[in-house]
């Protein structure tokens, strides 16, 4: 399964962006949608996740409040709303998908499939 991640790109502080993520040519077969980001020089670390039934959210401390994940069943696609955008934001960023247990769902190796990544770059 392909990963579709779309969205990214350059804005000023204080804007906002949807980053949409879809299976390409694939139902959207999976227990948690994840996003991850990573800047150059970092490791690639968690934003946020959903699971897919349900919809339970999960934020890092760094986006809750500003950042919104959702998914759209009828559409097949997940979502990540970011608002208030942040100098700090700045990162390549993926969308995943797998089956992890509640207590993972912000480790990137639970995850099977990954996008190709896409640029937010947020200048001051």
């Amino acid at each position: 399964v392909q990963l579709q991640a779309s969205g990214g790109g350059l804005v000023q502080a204080g804007a906002s962006l949807r980053l949409p993520c879809a299976p390409s040519g694939h139902t959207f077969s999976t227990n948690v949608m994840g996003w991850f980001r990573q800047a150059p020089g970092k490791e690639r670390e968690f934003v946020a996740a959903i699971k897919w039934s349900g919809s339970t959210t999960f934020y890092s401390d760094s986006v809750k409040g500003r950042f919104t994940i959702s998914r759209v069943l009828a559409e097949n696609t997940g979502y990540l709303q970011m608002d208030s955008l942040k100098p700090e934001d700045t990162a390549v960023y993926y969308c995943a998908a797998g089956r992890p247990i509640t207590s993972a769902v912000r480790s990137p190796a639970m995850y099977n499939y990954w996008g190709q990544g896409t640029q937010v770059t947020v200048s001051s």
